[in-house]
């Protein structure tokens, strides 16, 4: 049977520049089933979950569910406070906080919007532990999550204490995908190996970009002229590449949707990067069972340094 992943492999669906977009990520654990919208169907309190969801919306934080891996059996709720963390990932500013509030509504207490810009609010206290990875395993939201994503983030689980199971992060056509917080990278068609391989380089303060789909901070064509221009340059280092607001261009002889997108970096050099939509690859579904459609493609169409930059 062909899924959404197999489609996107048969199409060599680039993974560069797919990763959902949010500077600052809430996640709430809620362990027991999901369903595929998780914030509305699971044991989190529905109430909450639709005011989570709403007062998230449009403000650059975006909330999702973990749990920890393994079986997920309906079984009576927990007593023990649940684990909710937020991780801000801008550049040079990002943080990483935990807290295990007495009650789920305290969260609707914060200003969504400031979290977004890097202001936690004094929310919980500092993390202390290694990067959180957090796989996709949402089986109702998309079956490749489960049948992929649920055996990786067991084997992960295995030898790295700080990995957690997530509803919903986006591209279930390149699952098993993940996230590792609080950068923001985000993975897609990943295996163990490449996985640990990601987390012993993030420990020695270097970003791995084979399988990397973007950095949540950006906006999608942000995250291909920041990924284009560690490419040129061989720049590793997480934190030291800013992108600025990226400029619409048109382009007369070619319908494609374009942008200059700036990007500097923190010893003084900048880049231009010009960044197209591609619509010319064939349909494909983006997830299980859904319509075939065409799936933009950010492509990087020149790399200009300014200023004198070199490469």
């Amino acid at each position: 049977m062909t899924t959404c992943t197999t489609a996107s492999q048969e199409l060599a669906e680039p993974l560069a520049a797919t990763a959902a977009t949010a500077r600052t990520w809430l996640l709430v654990e809620q362990p027991g089933p999901w369903g595929s919208d998780a914030l509305a169907e699971s044991r989190l309190d529905r109430s909450v979950g639709r005011a989570l969801a709403g007062a998230t919306e449009r403000t650059g934080t975006r909330v999702a569910l973990v749990r920890r891996p393994g079986r997920h059996a309906d079984t009576p709720r927990q007593a023990r406070r649940p684990t909710v963390f937020a991780a801000h990932t801008a550049p040079g500013a990002g943080w990483l906080r935990v807290a295990r509030p007495g009650s789920l509504r305290e969260l609707l207490e914060l200003d969504m919007a400031a979290l977004a810009d890097g202001d936690h609010q004094g929310f919980g206290v500092p993390y202390g532990g290694e990067p959180l990875v957090l796989v996709c395993t949402n089986g109702k939201r998309d079956r490749c999550c489960a049948v992929l994503g649920r055996p990786l983030a067991a084997e992960l689980a295995a030898s790295h204490p700080a990995v957690w199971e997530v509803t919903h992060i986006g591209g279930h056509r390149f699952s098993p995908t993940l996230l590792v917080l609080p950068h923001g990278y985000a993975y897609g068609r990943a295996d163990a190996p490449r996985v640990k391989e990601v987390l012993h380089s993030l420990a020695e303060g270097r970003v791995v970009t084979d399988n990397c789909r973007g950095r949540s901070t950006w906006e999608r064509q942000g995250q291909a002229a920041e990924l284009a221009v560690r490419e040129l340059t061989g720049e590793s280092d997480p934190d030291a590449l800013t992108v600025g607001e990226a400029l619409a261009v048109s382009h007369a002889e070619t319908p494609e949707e374009g942008w200059a997108v700036p990007v500097r970096h923190r010893d003084g050099r900048a880049w231009r990067v010009n960044v197209v939509a591609d619509l010319t690859a064939p349909a494909s579904p983006a997830s299980c069972g859904a319509a075939l459609g065409r799936q933009p493609r950010m492509t990087v169409t020149a790399v200009t340094a300014l200023d004198g930059t070199c490469g």
